[in-house]
């Protein structure tokens, strides 16, 4: 029987939890799949303009507002040579991509898609090959990115028509070095020392960038959290930020469980942070390392049909999840969990951007379209920039099949002092039960409710295709604020965006 609970929060600017950092906003786009070929470059698009970039698809990356795209893996780095994608495009040579077992035309590569970044107003997160490669690819690349000019690599990019460099400033240090999937896969040891290595190379050539290291590939990984502690003992006075990858899927068609994930998300944000400062205290070192949350997203629809793909073709469909309203709750509780953890987690990219699980979908040669996951991202990236507070919370709680003491209200407030805003969002986790909020804002003086955005549908399941998008938000929220009560109605299953600003 469905019911209507109650619930409180409390804000006061003064309790911080810490600025949030844009990147938290950031995507991927990798080699797999229609991600590029297909996705962001289509060639002959009658959205696509001289450089073959789908101007459709980069509207659509604006509208997000994404700060940086973590490029070109993935899986797909551990096997690439970087030289294979630079010069004239007629002379490159088509590869096998062993990650994916495609094959790589490569006629994208790191000057074309810094272009493309820059028309999509964001920057790059270059990740280098650390599987089959090490510290002189890695900094042969630095060079040929952002030295000036007057050495060998950073003449050859002049000579490629790209005279400014492109002075990128985040690097990965390879990519999920602890999977045995991955080409080149290494023991924390192996992996440490490589790291340390290349990270001082790397370094050597540009002293301004920030590095990387690579964390355990999920939580579930048997090696986790000792990878970390093992990895980061090697490279903490050497590194910026240590990396965390998750995945989420309803595999077993569990909703109430599958929108309560996120609490193993919390968890391993939570246990990630308890081994950097391990190390810390172990070293003896001033130093705060923070995290990279560098892929995370829901991944489980396409799963089946990836494996019926035929081998060594060129960008062929692969992980094109079509995601329905479920999913898009929970991304909306992921990035609160990043909020939450402002503090520490300074750069996240929702993997991947076009096509490949993502929020932007193409069809070659017709429109792009927005995925039900396109809009509570777009939601935290626009409004969730400032601070982040830490609410005083009093929620109901439910139990699930998988889990005990769920809360019902999961959420984030962002107050953005310099704009005047502030901006609550709050998703219902409940299948059934609605819930009326009561916010205590009296340390807002003159603030007014200015929207109430909401993500709402009957049903679960519904999704946004091509030809049809029953899941958008509306601004029909209900909510009344008067002496610094603001009382807002939260159906099930429904996720929240209240918007208040300085009258």
């Amino acid at each position: 029987m469905n019911q209507l609970k109650k619930g409180k929060m409390s804000i006061d600017p003064l309790f911080q939890i810490g600025k949030v950092d844009e990147r938290i906003y950031g995507s991927f786009i990798e080699h797999l799949g229609r991600a590029v070929y297909g996705g962001i470059y289509e060639p002959g698009h009658h959205d696509a303009g001289e450089d073959g970039f789908r101007q459709d698809v980069i509207d659509l990356v604006k509208e997000l507002n994404v700060p940086i795209v973590r490029y070109p893996g993935g899986n797909m780095v551990s096997g690439y040579n970087w030289e294979d994608g630079v010069g004239p495009v007629e002379q490159r040579p088509k590869k096998l991509e062993l990650a994916w077992r495609v094959l790589e035309p490569n006629k994208v590569g790191t000057n074309e898609f810094a272009e493309w970044a820059k028309r999509a107003n964001t920057e790059v997160m270059m990740a280098v090959n650390l599987g089959t490669r090490g510290p002189d690819a890695a900094r042969n690349l630095v060079e040929y990115c952002n030295h000036p000019g007057g050495s060998y690599y950073s003449d050859l990019r002049v000579s490629h028509g790209v005279k400014q460099p492109h002075r990128i400033k985040t690097w990965c240090l390879g990519n999920e070095m602890d999977g045995p999937w991955q080409i080149g896969h290494k023991t924390a040891d192996e992996y440490g020392r490589l790291a340390v290595e290349t990270a001082k190379a790397m370094k050597l050539v540009d002293p301004t960038i920030e590095l990387v290291a690579c964390g355990s590939s999920n939580i579930d990984m048997p090696t986790f959290p000792e990878w970390e502690a093992t990895t980061l003992d090697y490279t903490y006075d050497e590194v910026d930020y240590i990396s965390l990858h998750q995945y989420y899927g309803n595999t077993s068609n569990d909703s109430a469980s599958y929108l309560a994930k996120t609490l193993e998300m919390d968890r391993f944000i939570a246990t990630v942070i308890a081994t950097c400062d391990y190390i810390k205290a172990k070293k003896r070192s001033k130093k705060t390392m923070y995290l990279s949350f560098d892929e995370w997203n829901v991944w489980y629809h396409s799963r089946e049909a990836d494996k019926a793909i035929e081998p060594w073709t060129v960008a062929p469909p692969q992980l094109e999840d079509v995601y329905n309203f479920e999913d898009a709750l929970l991304v909306g509780s992921m990035l609160m969990s990043f909020l939450r953890r402002a503090d520490r987690v300074k750069i996240a990219c929702m993997a991947q951007l076009i096509n490949v699980i993502a929020p932007i979908m193409t069809e070659t040669g017709g429109p792009s379209w927005r995925q039900t996951i396109f809009y509570p991202f777009m939601h935290v990236s626009l409004y969730g920039r400032g601070t982040s507070l830490q609410p005083v919370v009093q929620t109901p709680a439910y139990d699930t099949n998988k889990y005990t003491d769920v809360p019902q209200l999961d959420s984030a407030v962002v107050h953005n002092e310099e704009e005047k805003t502030l901006t609550i969002f709050a998703l219902n986790r409940h299948l059934h039960d609605g819930l009326d909020l009561e916010i205590d804002v009296r340390g807002f003086e003159h603030y007014q409710i200015v929207a109430h955005t909401v993500l709402e549908h009957n049903d679960l399941k519904a999704v946004n295709t091509k030809a049809y998008q029953p899941v958008k938000p509306h601004d029909q929220g209900q909510s009344t604020l008067q002496d610094g009560k603001l009382e807002a109605r939260l159906p099930r299953a429904s996720w929240h965006v209240i918007r208040l600003k300085h009258q």
